[in-house]
Formats: structure tokens, sequence, C-alpha cells
């Protein structure tokens, strides 16, 4: 239990306490940004309450106040102030600074401030600054046809909307990497703080260049509670609470107390001394060229939770509590008493001082705001789509595979995605970065360190000279963990840049949530006019569920595509190229795109080669067709159509398709490959899709259909709902079954093997009767022989290992 003396130390009440002293502002200072913070105040408040008589000019009645309260109160206080203070150094030193909001349900504090700033009513006429925009501005808060109750897209100047928790810290980070001159002011709540993600990217700073990067400086605000508890950093001590941060390499300076007046002095001593050092540590990096991690600075700001609001109502504790935490007083439609007591702490904000007869902010608080783009919701790096330039991108057809021979040419696809990759770096030095969690050397990715080295700014070992790859001016960004790198993405996209993640695709699900929330936020942008299109967030996804037979079960999960499935139409992009010309194809393609959110899967072993690039483009254009080189049904229909979608899955179709024509070969086959996963819906449901016709065409209606799919074959079902002869359809793929087995053996646990498939397929075609009956034995019995030898070897036989098409192209 802590003694009395401690939970006085840490108590967010009283006079200010803070690590720096100094008291550099003036009595009229103070005078005016308490009226500012005021007038913030009351804006909150008016959001979450009023729909009617926005500067209380009569009496506050019923009719005034939404019909249902959506807001949240606790947080805004101490964004608000943080924000404010920040203003006066932006003005002093001609700052360039970012916001992002950790606890983003406080948006009444963010929104609040760009209101004041004269920023929302430039983006939104219709939000004027007088007292008819003021009630629109209140009403559309957490209203039908308005805005949300976070930092959404709509909100100006915002990159994270800060709903789900964890993700600040690697956004501001992701926004200040080669943007030497951006300070991204980052409030971290302390509930945030609880988050696995947020407690690692903590660690951001060991990969922040300071000659080449600007700065993030953390605001970590403690106000005490989340929804119902207390929080685990507002109820340590000082010393342990330094000792974490210290350990994680930060600087940390505290800042508490609930005192108006002492507590604007030393917010603004503590932000100063903590811009100083920022500057000073980036001016010694840049004259000495020397590039070094200092201790960076940062803040614990502790206030009370829903800062000036009434201490106590009705004997129970409001100002302080977890009670703060939403709408703070939830019965005031209900309860008169109440209403009353909302009424009074409106008035008590003073509007009548803070805004003219015409509800304009007067002119001396207006002077407090920078001007112009230096006014953090005016800064173009929240609005990232204004900054992006496009990539230079070398021709990707230069680095694809020459005189394939379809079928018999084996090559490792991603060695020339790497050189590629590796001159996309080279030729993009400030805009492009690769990121991954300690996985680029495994998924053969290498050869992109001759042109940008991995990010290193921890201390270095005589050893990393021997392949360690380590600079602090690298290009690629890694750390083992996903939520960070993907974090660092966004924020970098965000911000006007681009880039790639690649992955592992067991654990790229780690994410899911995260890429959920960017495919939301992106989904939103399109709707907000005023929001420029962003580089597309691109995930190469390899180490894949057919290759994972050496670690067993843990690591055989292909289902992040039903995760990305899931979303928008407008948003989500799935490819899965067959090899390596169509994988260059896809990549060149997601590069250039903007606003999506593109998800390419390729595995990362020598596997066959199947088209030359001429054709790996035509094929990637169409995003799925027919393959004549491998169907023997030319002028005729089909007796039966086998399709596939993966590299592995296409390789088990192939050979499936040999093994037919070799024992069957009056059987008319005709081969269907898909790259682009949405070109199986129907055109009414998504831009990728194809007409009704057009199917047909391909998988025509009465004939049956094996599809062999990379990932779990449901999806399939999914995306072909109603497609005409659906019934016909039969997709084999991941069913959960896998073990530390051979490849064979895996496919064959799933029945995406050769023998599978085509033993399926004798099954299905009704014209065969019982005259294929000797075929499938005679292949049930090859299936046994190659998994008996598998089981007494420990590896897959000779001619399942190195199985080629054995039909020359035509």
């Amino acid at each position: 239990m802590a003694s009395k003396s401690d939970e006085k130390s840490i108590s967010a009440y009283g006079e200010a306490r803070s690590t720096v002293e100094g008291k550099p502002l003036d009595a009229e200072t103070i005078r005016k940004m308490n009226a500012w913070f005021r007038a913030s105040m009351y804006l909150c408040l008016g959001m979450l309450y009023l729909r009617d008589n926005p500067l209380l000019t009569e009496p506050l009645k019923l009719e005034h106040l939404k019909a249902r309260l959506l807001g949240h109160w606790g947080s805004d206080a101490g964004q608000s102030f943080t924000w404010m203070h920040m203003n006066r150094l932006i003005k002093k030193y001609d700052l360039n600074v970012l916001f992002v909001s950790g606890p983003g349900h406080g948006a009444p504090g963010i929104i609040s401030q760009s209101y004041l700033e004269g920023v929302y009513s430039e983006v939104y006429p219709d939000n004027g600054e007088d007292a008819e925009g003021m009630k629109k501005f209140f009403k559309q808060f957490s209203f039908p046809g308005g805005i949300g109750s976070h930092a959404t897209p709509e909100t100006p100047g915002s990159i994270h909307e800060g709903g789900e928790l964890g993700y600040s810290l690697s956004h501001a980070f992701g926004s200040v990497f080669d943007n030497p001159d951006l300070i991204t002011l980052t409030m971290v709540g302390d509930g945030e703080s609880e988050t696995g993600p947020l407690a690692t990217s903590w660690h951001s700073t060991k990969f922040l260049n300071p000659i080449n990067d600007g700065a993030v400086l953390p605001v970590l605000h403690l106000n005490g509670y989340k929804i119902n508890n207390p929080t685990v950093l507002a109820r340590i001590g000082h010393d342990e609470l330094s000792s974490l941060l210290i350990g994680y390499g930060w600087k940390p300076y505290f800042v508490e107390g609930s005192d108006f007046d002492s507590m604007h002095q030393a917010m603004a001593v503590t932000l100063e001394q903590c811009v100083t050092e920022i500057k000073e540590h980036q001016k010694k990096a840049r004259e000495t060229k020397t590039p070094f991690r200092p201790q960076w600075p940062m803040i614990v700001l502790r206030t009370p939770k829903g800062w000036s609001a009434p201490r106590e109502v009705d004997g129970h504790l409001l100002e302080g509590f977890w009670r703060a935490h939403q709408i703070p007083i939830t019965d005031v439609r209900t309860n008169p008493p109440h209403l009353k007591v909302l009424e009074t702490w409106m008035r008590s904000y003073k509007p009548e001082e803070l805004f003219d007869e015409n509800g304009t902010l007067i002119q001396e608080l207006k002077e407090l705001a920078p001007t112009g783009n230096s006014r953090i919701s005016a800064n173009p790096v929240g609005n990232g789509g204004l900054l992006r330039r496009p990539l230079h991108i070398p021709d990707f057809r230069e680095y694809g595979f020459k005189d394939i021979n379809p079928g018999l040419t084996i090559k490792g696809g991603m060695t020339n995605m790497a050189k590629f990759l590796r001159d996309i770096v080279a030729q993009n030095t400030k805009n492009f970065r690769l990121f991954g969690p300690d996985e680029t050397e495994s998924n053969k990715l290498s050869e992109v360190y001759k042109a940008g080295k991995k990010v290193w700014m921890g201390d270095y070992f005589e050893e990393d000279k021997d392949g360690g790859n380590l600079s602090p001016d690298g290009r690629v960004m890694e750390i083992l963990s996903e939520h960070t790198c993907e974090g660092w993405l966004e924020g970098y996209i965000l911000s006007g840049r681009h880039g790639l993640l690649n992955s592992y695709e067991p654990f790229i699900h780690v994410i899911d949530s995260m890429v959920n929330q960017h495919c939301k936020w992106i989904e939103k942008c399109l709707e907000v006019e005023w929001r420029a299109r962003i580089s597309s967030l691109n995930i190469l996804i390899t180490a894949t569920v057919w290759r994972q037979d050496h670690n067993g079960f843990t690591h055989q999960d292909p289902g992040f595509l039903d995760v990305v499935a899931n979303k928008s139409p407008e948003v989500v992009r799935i490819y899965l190229p067959p090899d390596g010309n169509t994988l260059l194809s896809v990549m060149d393609h997601c590069l250039r795109s903007v606003n999506y959110v593109n998800v390419i899967v390729a595995d990362k072993q020598e596997h066959i080669q199947f088209l030359d690039m001429d054709e790996a483009v035509a094929h990637c254009t169409k995003g799925l067709g027919i393959w004549d080189w491998a169907s023997n049904d030319q002028g005729a229909e089909p007796d039966i159509v086998i399709a596939s979608c993966g590299d592995v899955s296409t390789h088990e179709a192939l050979a499936a398709t040999a093994l037919l024509r070799e024992y069957l070969p009056e059987l008319k086959i005709r081969f269907v490959n898909v790259v682009d996963l949405f070109r199986l819906i129907s055109a009414i449901h998504h831009p990728h899709g194809m007409s009704d016709k057009r199917w047909k065409s391909i998988f025509t209606t009465d004939k049956p259909i094996i599809f062999n799919f990379h990932s779990y074959p449901w999806l399939i079902h999914r995306l072909t709902y109603k497609r005409p002869g659906q019934h016909n359809l039969h997709v084999r793929g991941y069913k959960e079954k896998g073990n530390i087995d051979t490849p064979f053996e895996l496919a064959m646990r799933n029945e995406t093997d050769r023998y599978s498939l085509a033993m399926a397929a004798i099954d299905l075609v009704q014209s065969l009767g019982n005259t294929a009956a000797g075929v499938r034995e005679k292949l049930y019995n090859e299936q046994l022989a190659g998994k008996s030898e598998a089981f007494d070897n420990g590896i897959d036989p000779e001619y399942i290992r190195n199985w080629k098409w054995p039909y020359p192209k035509e």
C-alpha cells in the first residue's frame, strides 16, 4: 500500500510541481491563456451537450440539448492545455508542429483548438466563427450526418484517429522520418500506455536519426483513470516511472497539478525546455554531420481527469475520477437539478467574455494562435497527400526473367523483386522506406541493402561489419514488432511518403485490427473532399502457409486474406501472383497506386515460372484468364475447368492437369489462373469485379470447376456467391490440417495436392462414368507411395520435388 506521502506526491491536485523551474509568463499572458483555455472547455462542453443556444444567451432548456449525449470529456482539458502552450512556442520559434492525439476519444479538445485557430471554419464554412456557425459546430458532433467522436479524417490536421489505442507514438515517428524540420507533439494517454503496441513504440528513438529526421515530443498524460479503473502509470511513484521512461531512452520532465496559473508557468517553461533540447540535439548532429542518439525529452503531464469540471455532483466525485471519462453528467434531460448544474458549469467559463456579440472569438485571444499553415490544424503534413510526390520507379520489365519456358524454368521470384526494390530505394532516398519485423533477409530481399541498409541508432559491435547491414542512414526499418513496423509505415504514408511492409504470412495476423483501422481511415477519407490522396499501404506477405511445413501448425494460417476481404471494395486489393514476372508487375502497380490497402501474397522460395514478361503484364492487367498453353480444350467445350490462385496452388493444379492429360488424354481441360482475387466478385459489388457474361465465358455454367486456392476455401465461395453455375464450383484450400510435414504431405492433408485434385476431377466428370476407375486407383496408389516415402526419408520423392510441366508450349 502507498503511504500518504506517496499518494500526495502523485496527486493531480494542488499547486504546480515541475522538474524544470521558472516563471516565463507575465500576468497578462497568463490571463489570456486562461481565457483561451476557458473558451476551449466551453466549446468542448457545447459539442457534448448542445444543439441550440450556443452562447447561452437565454436560460438552458431541454430543447437546447441533444437527444442523445455522446462523446468523451476526460482528456479534453489536458490535450487543449498542451496544444495551446505549443502555440506560444510555434509563434516564438517559427516551429513546424503536428499534433497526434493518442486518446483520440478526446476529440472535442482537438476540434475546439482547430475552431479557435480559425482553421475549422475555413475548411467547413458552414461552421463559421459566429453564433450560427457555432450552433452547427456543436450540433454536428457525434450526431447523425455529422462527425464522429474521435479525431476522424474530418478533423483538420489529424493523421491519427485514436479510436483503437496504442498507435500514437508509432504513427508520430512515421511522420517525422525524413521530415527533419517537423516536431510531432504526441499526446499519449495513460490508458493507452497499457497496450502492447504503445509499450514497444517507446523504443522508436533507437531508429531516429537527428540529421535526417524530425523529432517526436511525447506528452504522457496521467489523468489517472480509464473508463472505470485507475491507470497503472498514474499509480506508481516518480522514481519508478522515471526509471521506466529513462530505461526506454527518454528524458522525462514532470508537470503536475491543478492550479491553473501555476500550471501555465510550469508547462510553459517545461515545454520550452524540451523544444530547446530538441533543437540543440539536431543542431549538434547536423553541424558535425555525426548522427547520435540523445536522451530525447518528453513530458509527463499529470492533471485531474475532466479538469475544470465540478469536483462533485450529488456527493459523488466527478472531476479527478473515472466518472469524468465520457459524458460527465448523463441525466441532464431527466433531472432538472442536474440541468442547472450543467448550466452553471458552462457559464463558469464566462463565454460572454470570450466571444463577442456575434459569437466570434475576441481579437486578443485570436492573436494567441499562429497564422496560416503554422497553425497546427492547418499543417500540410496533416493532409499528407498534398505533399506526396510520385515515386521514381524504374521499368520493372527490365528485372523480369527472360526466355521463360512455361512450367520448366525454376527461379526465385523474390530475388528479382529485391533488385527492383533496391533500385527504387536508390532513386527515392528521402521518400521511400522498406519496413519489416526482422524478416527482410529471410524473405530474400537483402539485395536492397546495397542501396540502403537497416536503420540502427543503438550501439554497434565489431561483428556488425560481417553482414550486419546496419547504418544510421539506412532505408530499411526493422524491429521485431509488427505493430511498430505497421505504425511507422502508416505514419510515413499518411504524411505524404511511400513504403512497403514485408512480413511472414502467419504473423501478419498480429496487425489484423491495426490494418482494419487504416482501411476505415482511408474509406472515410474518400468522403472528405479536402483530403488529398495518399500512397497506398502496401503489404508483401511471404513465408506462406504451403512452405511452413518445417515450422509446423502454428505457422500455418493464410487467413489474413479473409480479414482484408471484409473491408470496403473501394479500399482493399488482394493479389496472388503465380510467378516472378507477375510479382514484378503487381508490385509496380501497387507502388504507383493511392488510397488503397494492397496485399500481395508470394512465396519466397524458388518455384516454377510460367509466363514471360509480356504474358505476365497481360495476365495481371486482366486479373484472371485462361492459360491456353496448359489447356487442351481449344476449339471445344471443356469437360472440366481447373482453376488456381496462388503460386504453390498453381503448381499443384498444373501437376494435376498434367496427370489427367497423361492418363485421360481424351479429357478436355481448361486451365484458369487468378492473380487479382477480386476479379471473382461480380462487377456490381466491386470495381475490379467482372460481369456474369465474362464469368460464363471462362468458367462455363454447366461444367465442374475445381479451384485450388492459396487460403481458406470458403473465401472463394463467398466471393463467387450467386455466380452462374456456382453449384459446380468445388474449392480446395487450407483447412486447418497441418504439422511438421513435407510440402507434399501438407498439401495432401488439405487435399490441395495434385493427386487429390486429379481424383476429384475424375469424380466430378460424369461422362467418365466408371471408365476411369482404374486411373483413379492408380493416382491413389501414387499418392500413398509419395506419402510413404516422405515418412520414411523425411523428404518428398524427387519426382514430386522436381516436377516440371511435361508439355512443350506450342
